[in-house]
């Protein structure tokens, strides 16, 4: 049934270090009717794309915040039920008040979760915008603010990093001085048969993330050559009983994954990291899947945590949930925070190497790539060295080279392989 009372649609908190999130897309007009905890819109933050369930059923009388639009968190975005408000006519400016040396007073500000923290001229940025701010090093005091009451959002400030902002540098005091237009950047230039689209907020938070491990840590990767004859075995007593009785694929992936989590206690700087001038070891494995999602929209890696408290059913059911709840854009930044360690595999479309991107703070990422029969030597039962047919995968280990040195990814990489070729039972 329909509420009478008004309901507000609000930007949800979605996960401590969230602040802000852009509307990607209203699957709701105004006008519509909508049921309680059907998917009313869906938002992108910097860390996962996902639906925005109705808080309540009825008709969207009002929406506030377009497509494309990026608030703070506990930002009305529309209203269900009641009658919509008129909108406040826009105030004039006057700009005898812009010329003043005093500050006019800030618009009182929406609640939100997040603290705030200020820059150097008093504004206050969030925690997200104070981090990259820091990273390259510049004032959010010298960023043209967007936001509500002119606060500094992500994307001004990586809009000014983007303009070859110059960094920030210790100044003597000085009288201020009234502000100066914003630096314009010239707009896209477009040639036939050329198409422009917005880059999304996800798309940015991974290039941001990418270039920043490429910043931070000494990426090396080494290879190992596997020969899943048993492993291949074992996946074929096992599927049809897998599917049947629980409805899940054990996919080579969850093999690899289970010889892995096996593993990686015996090299606990693989599944550790450098904090500061301090090495961080872990007695549990919160283990990260790459996932693509949809027509390379993005590329998510949500997380199985303690997975080695899992056997090889449980890491196939894992891995199989998590990579459809990010498809199915039901993912909660929490689902992606916290990993340990990285598995991703691109051997799905046919690859046979590549050199993954570590996924900061981790130490290492391994990556697993096709399953190809080729020619293989081997030994018969008299001892004798000759050539047989293998299904033979290529595995990598791109590891930061400040902890991980190459005899020790070597070492991991030689234990896998054993454990992967020796497989019986379980893999244990």
């Amino acid at each position: 049934m329909a509420t009478e009372t008004a309901v507000d649609v609000v930007m949800p908190q979605m996960g401590v270090s969230v602040s802000e999130g852009t509307i990607t897309k209203w699957l709701k007009h105004e006008g519509e009717q909508v049921e309680a905890d059907e998917p009313l819109l869906e938002i992108s933050t910097d860390k996962v794309d996902t639906e925005v369930p109705s808080p309540a059923s009825g008709t969207v009388t009002q929406i506030l915040v377009q497509e494309g639009e990026t608030v703070d968190v506990g930002t009305k975005l529309a209203q269900i039920g009641g009658t919509a408000a008129a909108p406040e006519p826009p105030q004039a400016t006057e700009p005898e008040a812009e010329a003043e040396e005093e500050p006019a007073p800030a618009a009182p500000a929406e609640p939100r979760v997040p603290v705030a923290q200020p820059s150097g001229n008093g504004k206050f940025v969030s925690p997200v915008v104070a981090r990259i701010a820091s990273e390259h090093g510049v004032d959010p005091g010298q960023v043209p603010g967007t936001g509500r009451g002119g606060r500094v959002t992500k994307k001004d400030i990586l809009d000014f990093i983007d303009q070859g902002a110059p960094a920030a540098v210790p100044a003597a005091p000085q009288a201020p001085a009234p502000p100066s237009a914003p630096p314009q950047q010239a707009p896209a230039q477009v040639q036939t048969g050329e198409t422009l689209e917005p880059i999304s907020a996800m798309r940015r938070g991974v290039a941001e993330h990418m270039r920043r491990s490429l910043d931070t840590s000494a990426h090396v990767t080494s290879a190992i050559e596997v020969d899943f004859s048993r492993i291949v075995a074992a996946r074929g007593q096992l599927k049809k009983e897998y599917e049947a009785t629980y409805g899940v694929n054990p996919t080579y992936l969850a093999f690899v994954a289970r010889a892995t989590v096996l593993t990686l206690p015996e090299y606990p700087y693989i599944n550790g990291e450098l904090r500061g001038d301090a090495i961080v070891t872990r007695n549990f494995i919160n283990l990260g899947i790459a996932v693509e999602l949809q027509d390379g929209k993005g590329l998510i890696v949500p997380v199985l945590r303690n997975a080695e408290t899992l056997n090889l059913l449980g890491l196939a059911k894992g891995i199989a949930d998590i990579a459809r709840k990010a498809r199915d854009k039901k993912l909660m930044p929490d689902d992606v925070q916290g990993g340990t360690f990285t598995i991703t595999n691109p051997g799905g479309y046919g690859t046979f190497h590549g050199t993954p991107v570590i996924n900061q703070p981790q130490s290492a990422i391994l990556g697993t790539y096709a399953l190809v029969k080729r020619p293989w030597v081997v030994q018969d039962e008299l001892g004798e060295d000759v050539i047989a047919i293998r299904p033979m995968m290529n595995i990598t280990l791109t590891y930061d080279h400040r902890l991980v040195d190459g005899a020790y990814a070597g070492r991991f990489l030689r234990d896998l392989r054993e454990r992967l070729q020796s497989w019986e039972g379980d893999g244990g």
